[in-house]
């Protein structure tokens, strides 16, 4: 057979297995599945154990290595310390903790089943990494990123990152064939590393920024070096012997501090992607369904240690710490999948011969059941919420932290503030020049911080929360104003606050027409557009209102909600 003809089949090959791909990827959606189920479950049905159609395992081979490279050069690349900063300790804490307390677990759930110590700890590692692509997908997706438990569970998964990391060095000086003992060469390996990270270092700081800028005239020659310098740093952490992941995640770092590292992460997440299709299909492919079918009570097993473990660990830390219920069972099923670097810290394993066949296929197998059964109950978490409430309080502080900051406030309120951008701002501002007292209430812990900073009261809190009360001081409010576009995040609300026999004012925001007809339909007691109700003129009314006392029931408004008279526009 010549090249020509060579070239031609794996042509066909590589057409054949991207079209399979993307018909299981569009099954995948339909289920609303991450791709990596599909991806697997692609590699399996091209490899020996179905079909046996994947001939070019050395090309895939290599093109999974780059796309790991690729996905560790970008985590490197969104590193952002503030973030962990923001969310205060709880990152740090809940992230080392769930680590700490699910590879304890882990690893004696692995003895108890009968694997010998170094594949119990393997196992018991991986069933700790949580997928950071999976969740800021599906968190995105649901608009809940900027949330507190969105930010919470952010931070702890770039603790899980950072520790993934300095495992997988720690398991290649264990894979490394030296003839000095393991502690020595630890030291040697991390010697290495500092000394690679000193260089990286100097560069970074005199070298990479002035480049860059040479580069950004053209976006594709920056992006090529990007990838260059992922590869290069991957090659050499390869070299020194701590891994080409280290290399790569390492890289990213180096130009995470760059003005550019936003515009390369958007142009490398395609690429990312669709390199990392052939690290799933070559990991499907490696799967011996004869062995996994032996796993089966074993999978399980960890399957139900990780959906309902995994998450208890972060429900106690977070309770312990004073969060709400609420906020710490939503962040805790964050938890409740294994991760891509799961996968591939097994692979690496089985690479060094500290593991076999058989537990590559049962982790890929806890896998594929944890991410399919998690991603559900992110989806549906308000209504698992709901059901499983009554049963959270045990996770909880009687008085938890947030409740505590603002119940020792004597006086009255007279205003509550839900939504604390630019329009909530001026309004609070407004509100400050009529000498009415008020307090602020977002979802986003860096905005709440940012209040507090400049001495205003604030706190987290989600309108959404069917436990409104017991985190807010509804009691002691006079009125309450949203500021949040979301017509069903403020319909929510309105019924919440009248489910919890709230009885002054609830001014609510439409910023549409058809917003604005479905909140009179919900029965908004007073609905503000931003383009006519200016923050002043809304002071205005409220001050009025609580000025001439609870006899006076309707407010000015542009808009006629229930009870509502209407008013032209002055």
């Amino acid at each position: 057979m010549n090249l020509g003809e060579l070239i031609s089949e794996q042509f066909y090959e590589f057409a054949l297995i991207i079209f399979l791909a993307t018909v299981a990827g569009a099954i995948g959606r339909v289920l609303r599945q991450p791709l990596i189920v599909s991806f697997i479950a692609v590699g399996i049905i091209v490899g020996p154990s179905v079909l046996n159609i994947l001939n070019s395992e050395h090309e895939v081979d290599l093109l999974a290595e780059m796309g790991i490279a690729i996905l560790l050069f970008v985590v490197g690349l969104k590193l952002d310390v503030n973030l962990i900063k923001s969310t205060g300790k709880v990152a740090l804490m809940t992230g080392l903790g769930q680590v700490i307390f699910t590879s304890f677990f882990g690893f004696g759930i692995a003895m108890a089943l009968g694997f010998d110590w170094l594949e119990s700890l393997y196992v018991a590692v991986a069933l700790t990494f949580s997928s950071t692509i999976i969740i800021v997908k599906l968190l995105s997706d649901k608009k809940e990123i900027d949330m507190l438990h969105g930010q919470i569970a952010l931070g702890f998964l770039i603790v899980q990152d950072i520790v993934v990391v300095v495992v997988m060095v720690v398991l290649s000086a264990l894979g490394a064939e030296s003839e000095r003992s393991v502690g020595m060469d630890l030291i040697y390996v991390f010697g290495k590393g500092i000394g690679m990270f000193a260089v990286v270092a100097v560069l970074t700081k005199y070298v990479i920024p002035r480049l860059t800028r040479q580069l950004a005239d053209s976006q594709e020659l920056l992006v090529l070096f990007a990838i260059g310098w992922a590869i290069l740093l991957a090659a050499l952490g390869d070299f020194l012997g701590f891994s080409k992941e280290v290399g790569a995640f390492l890289a990213g770092i180096s130009l995470a501090s760059t003005q550019y590292r936003e515009v390369i992460s958007g142009r490398l997440t395609s690429i990312r992607d669709f390199l990392l299709l052939f690290f799933f299909l070559n990991l499907g492919s490696q799967l011996n369904l004869s062995l996994m079918g032996g796993q089966i009570m074993s999978s399980i097993i960890f399957s139900l240690f990780v959906l309902i473990g995994n998450p208890i660990i972060v429900l106690i830390i977070m309770g312990i710490m004073g969060y709400h219920k609420r906020t710490s069972f939503k962040a805790g099923l964050t938890v409740a999948q294994i991760s891509e670097f799961s996968l591939i810290l097994i692979n690496m394993g089985m690479g060094v011969g500290h593991i076999d066949e058989g537990t590559l296929g049962l982790v890929t197998l806890v896998g594929l059941i944890t991410i399919t059964l998690s991603t559900y109950m992110i989806m549906f978490s308000d209504q698992l919420y709901s059901m499983l409430s009554p049963m959270l309080g045990v996770f909880e502080k009687k008085k938890p932290t947030q409740s505590e900051e603002l119940d020792a406030d004597e006086e009255k309120i007279d205003v509550l503030i839900f939504g604390l951008g630019r329009y909530g701002q001026r309004i609070a501002d407004a509100l400050d020049e009529k000498g009415l007292t008020y307090i602020g209430v977002d979802i986003n812990p860096v905005i709440v911080n940012d209040w507090k900073e400049r001495g205003l009261k604030a706190m987290y809190c989600d309108a959404e929360d069917p436990d409104l009360s017991e985190v807010l001081p509804i009691k002691k409010v006079s009125n309450v104003i949203s500021t949040i576009s979301e017509v069903n995040v403020n319909i929510a609300l309105i019924r919440l606050l009248w489910h919890q026999e709230f009885y002054g004012q609830i001014a609510v925001t439409a910023t549409s027409d058809r917003a604005v007809a479905a909140l009179q339909e919900a029965g908004a007691p007073f609905i503000l557009e931003p383009y006519k109700d200016s923050a002043h003129h809304v002071a205005d009314m409220f001050s009025e209102y609580l000025h001439k006392g609870e006899e006076v029931v309707q407010l000015d408004s542009n808009v006629k909600g229930e009870g509502i008279e209407q008013q032209d526009e002055n």
